[in-house]
């Protein structure tokens, strides 16, 4: 291994040590929000037919007996658990409701084109950034163009395009470009 190679590598260690390894990432205290895919357990105490293993789908909703239909993409747990006791009480004296996530699956991001491992990246933390995702899928292969790594978002139907400059970034230069990602995301490497 060059000493290029190597310095580059060492510094790629000492940044993701670094931001992983912050107090403000170790004290997140925000819910985890529901994402589509995400999996749910709901239970409704002394009630076994209205247990289920529910998939956020697609379009943020879940369906359950008596309930019918309701929206949960963007939403915690405790806020979900509210509103279905307030849907159940017709049928119930004070229902007691249980909301899990069982899998965060909906909670990744794409990363594509000339990468070691394309493929789906679970976030692992809320702050997870662009550089942390590409050593996730074990950096950029020899022909990318480091520099014009772009970071696909959409939000309410419009696309936002963000510049990554990867290679700047190994050389801790660019910091402003390692873009923090959310659920959705799609990484493009040319």
């Amino acid at each position: 291994m060059n000493m290029k190679k190597l310095f580059q590598y060492l510094l790629l260690v000492l940044v993701m040590s670094v931001s992983w390894g912050s107090p403000a990432m170790a004290q997140s205290t925000a819910p985890y929000v529901l994402h589509p895919a995400d999996r749910l357990q709901v239970s409704v105490w002394r009630d076994t037919a209205l247990q289920r293993e529910v998939r956020v789908l697609p379009d943020g909703s879940i369906t359950l007996p008596l309930v019918g239909r309701i929206m949960v993409a963007g939403l915690d747990t405790d806020t979900i658990e509210k509103q279905l006791v307030e849907r159940l009480k017709p049928y119930m004296p004070d229902p007691i409701v249980t909301v899990a996530v069982i899998a965060a699956e909906g909670n990744v991001v794409y990363v594509v084109g000339k990468v070691v491992k394309p493929g789906v990246v679970p976030l692992i933390t809320d702050a997870t950034t662009a550089l942390q995702a590409l050593s996730l899928v074990g950096g950029l292969d020899r022909f990318a163009d480091g520099n014009a790594v772009r970071v696909l978002r959409d939000v309410g139907g419009k696309r936002t395009v963000m510049d990554v400059r990867y290679n700047d970034l190994l050389k801790g230069g660019s910091l402003d470009t390692n873009v923090v990602l959310q659920a959705g995301d799609t990484i493009l490497v040319p």
